[in-house]
């Protein structure tokens, strides 16, 4: 996990007003990666037991709209945030307990965002959601 000065700087470096609840929510991201907005919540909670709903929702939203922290959501799945930004990593999802790990990109150079027909777009990401069951899913259904 990144450092209190280190954080600091990501939010300097973004424009964003260093306050308590940015550093706490910045610190939850990175404690907790994949975790939804409840669990967000509850880790930011730990550390300002007054913060409200609204406030961590409205740094979320500060924070990913400033590319300092993404929100993915697989099919089926509520919101969750990450820390990892500014790659093209994609997700496995467990279909069983809901799991999410990273998992960079399949091969080389980004090969995902070769489409096979651009239809004229300039593309610049692609999201790919690995679907199945985590070892220990698996291990429980043999």
């Amino acid at each position: 996990m990144a450092i209190e000065s280190e954080l600091e700087q990501v939010l300097r470096t973004a424009a964003l007003r260093v306050t308590r609840p940015r550093m706490a929510v910045l610190r939850a991201v990175h404690q907790h990666p994949h975790a939804d907005t409840d669990g967000i919540i509850r880790a930011t909670r730990d550390e300002l037991p007054d913060v409200s709903h609204q406030a961590v929702y409205d740094v979320l939203r500060a924070l990913a709209d400033a590319g300092l922290v993404r929100r993915i959501q697989p099919a089926g799945s509520v919101a969750r945030y990450e820390a990892r930004v500014g790659d093209n990593h994609h997700h496995l999802v467990c279909r069983s307990c809901g799991a999410i790990v990273d998992v960079d990109c399949a091969v080389g150079h980004a090969p995902c965002l070769t489409a096979s027909d651009d239809q004229g777009f300039v593309v610049d990401e692609a999201e790919v959601v690995y679907w199945g069951l985590c070892p220990t899913c698996a291990a429980g259904t043999s």
